[in-house]
């Protein structure tokens, strides 16, 4: 176990009475001091001094993880852009988040990498691969790094990474001490804090000011260019619904037969339906397009900007809990959203733009799983009342 030190730190305030340093308060007033002066937090969080975020040349924001995650981290690089303005911003990130780094303004690059800590013991971890990220890191020359991770999850082993790598300033947050290996450690809040205020929780407690808590991206001009030729191509013309039917995993999806039935009421109310999604979601696209006739499919044909600018461009979507779904967040289009019970909806549900969220309580919910042991009793929804609530968001602009 790590030697944590169990005397106050120096600069504890000296009017303090004697045994306030080790006697819990009594009264509502008493605690409220408390909590102003540090006292009943972990000794670890006095460990870093302030941070001149103005000075940082070279600063690393890591959020290994999926591309929702990465778009609901956008509030973050957005405080750290306008606290750090002179500072290369490079986001460490997996593949399906990295594909979401050009429609974030404040970032400059990007360093892929699929880390062993996050792959749920699905493959065994390759120590050269490791070794290749430490150097890669220190390659960087980063003057900080900030560590972005879920309530699940442990900035543990990315500190390591980043502490062989040199990286002098290293911020996380999580519920378990790690000792030196976070330069700057904070205690996480509660479980149920949405993801994007998890994250300004962390970077309020380094100095630095939120800059607002709505997610945002910029698609680019080239992307919506090749977006409309595809539309184009497919003989949309006018206003459409966006219908995105996949998610990273299967007990996240709602069926098939839902998608299709959705599709063919939006399409009887005037609005031309495009079904997309990867090229790995084909057969899944393809089967909602068979259950509408109608329906156009763009399985595999647009990259993330590109479906970034589908989205951004459709009067209406319709998501799972995906990556879908915070596209259309950030983008304002109003959303119906199939919402699993894998999750608790309070941590990651939109909170930008006009939304109606379905699912049905369960007693297994919030499961974490990735496959559904049941029968998906959490997402027993009517289509009629998905596509009811679509068009109720449309707002006049069905056709």
């Amino acid at each position: 176990m790590p030697d944590v030190p169990l005397d106050p730190p120096r600069d504890l305030p000296r009017d303090l009475p004697r045994d306030a340093r080790a006697l819990p308060p009594h009264g509502e007033g008493d605690r409220a001091l408390a909590r102003e002066r540090g006292l009943g937090r972990h000794p670890g969080e006095w460990a870093g001094p302030p941070v001149d975020w103005a000075a940082v040349e070279r600063l690393l924001v890591v959020r290994t993880d999926n591309l929702g995650d990465v778009v609901m981290a956008g509030p973050a690089l957005r405080a750290l852009r306008a606290a750090a303005p002179r500072a290369r911003l490079d986001l460490m990130a997996a593949p399906a988040g990295a594909a979401v780094a050009p429609l974030l303004p404040e970032v400059d690059g990007t360093l892929e990498h699929s880390p062993s800590w996050q792959l749920a013991g699905r493959v065994s971890p390759d120590p050269a691969e490791e070794l290749r990220l430490v150097a890669r890191v220190r390659e960087g020359a980063y003057d900080a790094a900030v560590v972005l991770t879920s309530f699940t999850q442990s900035p543990w082993p990315t500190a390591f990474v980043l502490h062989l790598a040199g990286v002098p300033v290293r911020a996380g947050m999580s519920k378990e001490f790690g000792g030196a290996l976070l330069t700057h450690w904070a205690a996480s809040p509660d479980d149920g804090l949405h993801q994007v205020d998890r994250a300004l929780h962390l970077l309020d407690r380094l100095g630095v000011p939120a800059q607002g808590t709505h997610l945002a991206l910029t698609v680019p001009d080239a992307a919506r260019e090749r977006t409309a030729a595809v539309l184009s191509g497919a003989g949309v013309r006018g206003g459409y619904a966006a219908v995105l039917p996949g998610a990273s995993c299967s007990s996240r999806r709602w069926s098939p037969a839902g998608f299709a039935d959705v599709s063919r009421r939006l399409l009887a109310a005037g609005l031309d339906v495009v079904v997309a999604g990867s090229a790995k979601e084909a057969p899944l696209v393809d089967e909602v397009v068979a259950g509408a006739p109608g329906a156009v499919g763009a399985a595999g044909v647009l990259d993330v900007p590109g479906l970034a600018a589908l989205v951004e461009g459709a009067a209406v979507a319709v998501t799972n809990n995906s990556g879908g779904m915070h596209l259309a967040d950030a983008l304002g289009t109003p959303l119906a959203v199939l919402f699993a019970g894998t999750e608790q909806p309070g941590q990651f549900e939109p909170r930008t733009t006009r939304v109606a969220l379905f699912r049905r309580p369960t007693w297994c919910s919030p499961c974490r799983a990735f496959t559904c042991p049941f029968r998906h009793e959490c997402l027993d929804i009517a289509p009629r009342d998905v596509a009811d609530a679509a068009l109720r968001l449309l707002d006049g602009k069905a056709a």
